[in-house]
């Protein structure tokens, strides 16, 4: 597999080529109660994220100059509730949709967006290999900045950074 470095929106992803971190994918994967589902969304407070970019508007089949396009982030409603989607790798991002542009995102700023973009979950890797989602009190304590720990005893908790403004 090739490796291409995807665009910078700043410093933080710098060198970032689009691979799924290995230990998110395996906490995704052993999600088989709340307690595993506790420390999936642990390895996703701690790990890059890429948003899915696609174009919208002018869907025409020919060229044309006066043609307008906006790039969207992309929800998926599924009747029941409306999901803005995320991906842990680029893998997962071409399995879903090959056209679709990364952005490299935080898990707080996924959640900070959920609401805005008309959605009430966020949707990691919808196309496999091992789909999550996080809603409700989980997706409202990650907007607000704070992710969630897990202690050695096996205890959890929510932090939030320092304020170092002052």
């Amino acid at each position: 597999m090739q490796h291409r470095t995807l665009a910078q929106p700043n410093a933080r992803f710098a060198g970032d080529d689009g691979a799924p971190d290995p230990l998110v994918r395996v906490a995704l994967a052993s999600v088989t109660d709340q307690v595993a589902y506790a420390r999936a969304v642990v390895a996703l407070c701690a790990s890059r994220l890429l948003m899915p970019i696609v174009a919208s508007g002018d869907e025409t089949d020919h060229p044309d100059p006066d043609r307008h396009a906006e790039m969207a982030a992309v929800t998926l409603s599924d009747g029941e509730a409306t999901h803005l989607l995320a991906f842990t790798g680029l893998d997962s991002l071409r399995r879903w949709r090959v056209d679709a542009r990364p952005v490299p995102c935080l898990m707080d700023e996924l959640c900070a967006t959920v609401a805005p973009a008309g959605a009430s979950r966020l949707l990691v890797d919808v196309a496999g290999p091992a789909p999550l989602v996080v809603e409700g009190q989980m997706l409202e304590q990650i907007a607000d900045g704070q992710r969630l720990v897990e202690f050695e005893d096996g205890g959890f908790a929510w932090v939030r950074a320092a304020d170092t403004d002052g």
